[in-house]
């Protein structure tokens, strides 16, 4: 398939879709159209929904849709299916529409929780997946014979593509014009939107600062940063609290009820998740990437990531291979 090919692109639209959904990665396609030789967009873009009526997103925007989902539905390229609170209860005659049509288009590609509608489709039977992470567990439950991973922002697995709430469709959208089109138009539309190009698909769909409360107490928030910013320093409950300006048992105590987390588990996930950004944005060696993450040794990392994600770091770097190098900050 060569770049000049243009490629249809069908976006899914539902009553309760998120707009977001579906305006990022249409803005993602449509940007490459600014990059296109000879003035030809490479992307042909359509909207459609059940009966061609227009669909009220969650937010209470009124989309109207290019076309009707019907039998006569031409098979695009790819077929896009956001997700948003209409996957819940889906309309009417939606998933026998993908169940039939979806495996004629080359690529099938959701963002969040349209994974749910793929699923319920049937069509990620025996696939790895992934959606928003507070529907994993709800898809991973209902649906057993998906290998759904809760933490990359995006899986690809063959011609079929997921990807996790909202934001990371823009990712998996860039990634698929990379795909296409390579990265020089990449990157420029990555620029022209203001976001990053790449953040690899492995990268996990919230940070320790995310996942964990943020502390009420400025010293205490302060020490959080500081631990961010700081994986090689010396972390112990004796160095924080000093940090902290407290007793170390009083911070530990401290720490623990602000954070929701203790503070050796709360350094031990920044340093595995500063060592998995190198291991995939870096050529550095393991024993360099344990270094800068404060693990010490290689052995004391690799006995890290074998208890966090069952695989050591050589191993996860194979698995999750990004190209170093390949700068991933897209501002001009």
């Amino acid at each position: 398939m060569t770049s000049q090919q243009v490629r249809d692109v069908l976006v899914v639209l539902f009553d309760g879709v998120q707009s977001l959904d579906v305006t990022g990665p249409v803005e993602v396609f449509a940007g490459a159209a600014h990059c296109a030789e000879g003035g030809v967009s490479p992307y042909r873009l359509r909207t459609a929904s059940v009966g061609g009526q227009p669909v009220r997103t969650s937010s209470g925007l009124t989309l109207v849709p290019d076309a009707a989902l019907d039998a006569d539905t031409p098979a695009p390229h790819t077929l896009l299916v956001p997700g948003g609170f209409g996957t819940r209860r889906p309309q009417p005659g939606l998933l026998p529409w993908l169940r039939e049509h979806a495996p004629r288009a080359e690529r099938l590609v959701s963002v969040c929780t349209g994974a749910l509608l793929l699923a319920d489709a049937g069509l990620l039977s025996g696939r790895r997946a992934t959606t928003h992470w507070a529907y994993c567990d709800r898809l991973a439950r209902t649906h057993p014979d998906i290998d759904v991973d809760p933490d990359p922002i995006y899986v690809r697995d063959g011609r079929i593509a997921t990807s996790a709430g909202v934001t990371a469709g823009i990712d998996l959208a860039l990634a698929l014009v990379e795909e296409d089109l390579g990265r020089e138009i990449a990157l420029t539309v990555a620029r022209h939107l203001v976001v990053f190009l790449r953040r690899p698909g492995n990268q996990a769909q919230f940070s320790v600062q995310l996942a964990a409360q943020t502390a009420r107490r400025e010293p205490l928030r302060e020490v959080q940063q500081w631990i961010s910013e700081h994986p090689a320093e010396d972390l112990s409950v004796p160095a924080l609290a000093e940090r902290a300006r407290l007793s170390p048992r009083h911070f530990a105590r401290a720490f623990h009820a602000e954070t929701g987390l203790p503070p050796g588990r709360y350094v031990d996930r920044v340093r595995l998740e500063h060592a998995r950004r190198l291991l995939g944005d870096t050529s550095d060696s393991v024993e360099a990437v344990a270094r800068a993450c404060g693990y010490g040794t290689p052995e004391a990392m690799r006995r890290a990531f074998l208890k966090a994600l069952g695989a050591t770091p050589a191993e996860y770097r194979r698995r999750f291979p990004t190209r170093a190098g390949a700068g991933s900050a897209a501002a001009p």
